[in-house]
């Protein structure tokens, strides 16, 4: 499936060829920081699927647990994040970031990952109230 996407203030935008069946949620602390919020929505995709279209990341360097070294693309402007990657030349995959995709609405996740840092209230979101738009 062809997606494209972009940053909040338009600045960075791309597009890329992902799998909708490897869209995914993950619940690790680092995501839970990095995105603000309780998890963060993920779809991988190969390096030749993945290409900017304009303006350059800003890219946070961090160190795993697993003793990788994990780039964080964000806008420099208005701070969106657009992917993540293994820092170096070569990045293994792009994790683009799927609420920076104009098609996030078509992209449900099919899995979840790190289950055991996930917040416990996010499994019952449906008991919470909700309003349909805030004033």
């Amino acid at each position: 499936m062809k997606v494209d996407g972009a940053c909040h203030c338009g600045r960075i935008a791309f597009e890329a060829e992902i799998d909708p069946a490897k869209v995914l949620i993950c619940h690790c602390t680092d995501c839970q920081t990095l995105a603000g919020s309780a998890f963060r929505t993920v779809v991988r995709v190969p390096p030749d699927a993945f290409r900017l279209l304009s303006g350059q990341p800003k890219v946070y360097v961090k160190l795993a647990d697993s003793g990788n070294k994990l780039a964080q693309a964000f806008c420099g402007e208005c701070g969106s994040p657009i992917y993540g990657s293994h820092a170096g030349d070569e990045p293994k995959f792009y994790g683009i970031r799927v609420a920076s995709l104009r098609q996030r609405d078509a992209l449900a996740p099919k899995l979840q990952i790190w289950c055991r840092s996930a917040q416990p209230w996010v499994s019952d979101l449906d008991a919470i109230r909700k309003v349909e738009r805030h004033a």
